[in-house]
């Protein structure tokens, strides 16, 4: 069971992530991340998940530094580099003026000359960060939001359970409703970077990585499983108890079950999402086994049911 974060719940500083100096000229960055790259490629650090992370930071640090436009929003704005081009579109706008001639009736022209609309302006940065200026001219920025990655094994998955990590020094509580699927993802409202300016809090984004089970495979709601039963049993049949996720359950096996079978446990299969008493079904495929070394006395009376 492992839980990382995609993205680191602070402030990345590249230049730090690279090794390199602010001042760092393009081919020093790009030295920089190929030797980084290969030390910390997921080919190299298999099953690593601090690696692949570090990988990842190496990345998007490059992705950044390496790009000329990008590395001058990110120097001018740091941690708020990716809304550089809506401040300054909206810095323009604000600066706007707008002029509107008129002609009296005795001929004189008159300019009006007014600022940008107040509450244009808060529309724009309603529309953009979800948030309005405040305080006159002061404009507020939403913080940035955080994403994380929580791998949960399918067992984890069937249960609801409380799960506890740490966002910036504080402890966050969450409570993983039985059903979950893979890849799905929740939003925790206010959880992310503080805002700028007075801004509201950006949002935590966890994903789920269901982990691949060795007895059990899921689709949707059903769950499927392969059952090994003996030749005799499978010949004179019986009863066998089997184990399911939710406990133990008897199945009967008619006589002269062929390999191959498939027998259906109807709601014996994974909890339906937030729907509580809900489940869907369970597929178990029977496998006959055939017997092996097996003595003198065996082979013969199987050669007498050969001539039967």
């Amino acid at each position: 069971m492992k839980d990382y974060w995609e993205r680191p719940m602070a402030f990345v500083d590249y230049y730090n992530v690279l090794g390199v100096d602010k001042n760092a000229s393009i081919d020093d960055i790009k030295k920089a991340y190929r030797k980084l790259a290969r030390k910390y490629h997921p080919d190299v650090n298999p099953n690593d998940e601090q690696a692949k992370q570090r990988f990842q930071e190496i990345n998007e640090a490059n992705e950044v530094l390496s790009d000329p436009e990008k590395r001058k929003k990110y120097d001018q704005y740091g941690e708020h580099w990716r809304h550089g081009d809506q401040f300054e579109q909206a810095q323009r706008q604000q600066g706007q003026t707008r002029s509107r001639r008129s002609t009296a009736d005795d001929g004189q022209r008159y300019e009006y000359t007014g600022s940008f609309d107040e509450g244009e302006f808060s529309d724009f940065f309603e529309s953009l960060f979800g948030t309005r200026a405040g305080g006159g001219r002061r404009t507020v920025f939403k913080g940035q939001d955080y994403h994380a990655e929580l791998e949960l094994s399918l067992e984890e998955a069937f249960r609801t359970h409380q799960r506890t990590f740490t966002v910036n020094g504080k402890n966050v509580r969450i409570t993983v409703q039985a059903g979950i699927a893979d890849g799905q993802t929740i939003k925790l409202a206010g959880w992310g970077a503080p805002g700028m300016n007075g801004g509201p809090n950006g949002d935590l984004y966890i994903k789920f990585s269901i982990a691949p089970d060795p007895v059990w495979k899921r689709q949707g709601n059903d769950l499927y499983r392969t059952l090994d039963i003996d030749l005799y049993t499978a010949v004179l049949g019986g009863e066998l108890q089997v184990d399911t996720l939710a406990g133990s359950v008897k199945i009967k096996i008619k006589p002269e079950t062929q390999n191959g079978t498939k027998i259906r446990l109807k709601g014996k299969g994974f909890p339906v999402y937030k729907k509580e008493g809900q489940f869907g079904d369970l597929y178990i495929t029977l496998a006959v086994k055939i017997p092996t070394h097996l003595t003198a006395k065996q082979k013969e009376l199987f050669s007498q049911l050969a001539q039967l």
